[in-house]
């Protein structure tokens, strides 16, 4: 299944939405000098007051704009802006080029795919007497699936005209084309070509006598999914339309990983603009202190079970 350009950036544009609106609260108040923030914590040292909640949500909305308020290296600044960069021009270019590729096999699909394709193939198909291929015994069960309209899934037609009259609706199943044996290429009916038909097209076999090269090219081959083998229904121009879409579904996975990316580069920009500056505080204070002490443990003759040092800063 493809999914458009719009899931991707309308994740993104969520999340950015959420941190703009958390900033509302946590930087209200905080360029004040009061040491009475509720929303963070406050280290203070000799000449400063550093509020580690304002860097914090900066670097959550704007990666690299913590550190700049915390006066990092630029080298840190630009490497998080330039993730921040790299990832958006990723997601754009991934989900432009899925976008082409998708316009393009729905293009190859309405050429080489139709219903009356279908309906003649399905209904006067192929021969598929009991044969052996590759040791193996295929019979007419295994084809069954390219012999009936009715399946596991099913096409919608739109009727239009007096058709609709007729049969009272607008839209009809696929499943009742034999209903409409004799309006077969009748302007009055159209495929709905949605999202739906462009996977159905190209996964099912029952749909495979739609293709135009379904008469004299159409082959199979083995699928082993663990406990049996299953037989899958192809025709080259099939087999090219499944090429187009995997390659389109290709860079939409791609701009999913950019998207992934893209978060990862807020959530870490954020918790190095709070862990830099008191990293730095620690440094110049000295405030690490060690401790040494013995266990006890009543079970041994001396007493000692053990030696604990903690680590206090």
């Amino acid at each position: 299944m493809v999914m458009n350009q719009g899931h991707t950036s309308g994740f993104y544009s969520i999340f950015k939405l959420t941190l703009a609106m958390v900033t509302i609260l946590p930087l209200q108040g905080q360029d004040t000098t009061s040491v009475s923030d509720t929303t963070s914590n406050v280290i203070k040292n000799d000449t400063a007051i550093v509020y580690p909640g304002k860097p914090l949500i900066m670097s959550l909305v704007l990666p690299g704009r913590g550190q700049v308020y915390n006066k990092e290296p630029l080298w840190k600044v630009g490497l998080f802006a330039g993730v921040e960069l790299g990832s958006l021009l990723s997601i754009y270019l991934a989900n432009k080029n899925a976008d082409e590729l998708r316009r393009e096999y729905q293009e190859f699909a309405d050429e080489n795919w139709n219903l009356y394709n279908w309906w003649s193939f399905t209904k006067n198909g192929p021969n598929t007497d009991a044969q052996w291929v590759n040791d193996r015994h295929y019979a007419e069960e295994d084809f069954k699936a390219m012999r009936d309209f009715s399946g596991t899934h099913h096409l919608t037609i739109h009727l239009s005209g007096d058709l609709v009259n007729i049969f009272n609706t607008e839209l009809i199943s696929s499943d009742s084309l034999d209903m409409l044996s004799n309006y077969i290429g009748s302007d009055d009916i159209s495929l709905v070509r949605d999202r739906h038909f462009y996977e159905n097209i190209g996964k099912y076999d029952q749909f495979v006598g739609g293709w135009s090269d379904a008469a004299s090219d159409w082959y199979w081959e083995e699928k082993d999914v663990g406990d049996s083998i299953e037989i899958v229904i192809k025709t080259p121009k099939k087999q090219n339309f499944l090429d187009q879409r995997y390659t389109a579904n290709q860079w939409l996975s791609f701009a999913k990983y950019s998207v992934t990316a893209l978060m990862f580069n807020h959530v870490i920009s954020g918790l190095d603009a709070v862990w830099s500056p008191q990293r730095k505080t620690l440094r110049e204070k000295d405030e690490t202190e060690t401790e040494v002490s013995l266990i006890f443990n009543p079970y041994n003759i001396s007493g000692i079970g053990g030696i604990s040092l903690s680590l206090y800063f």
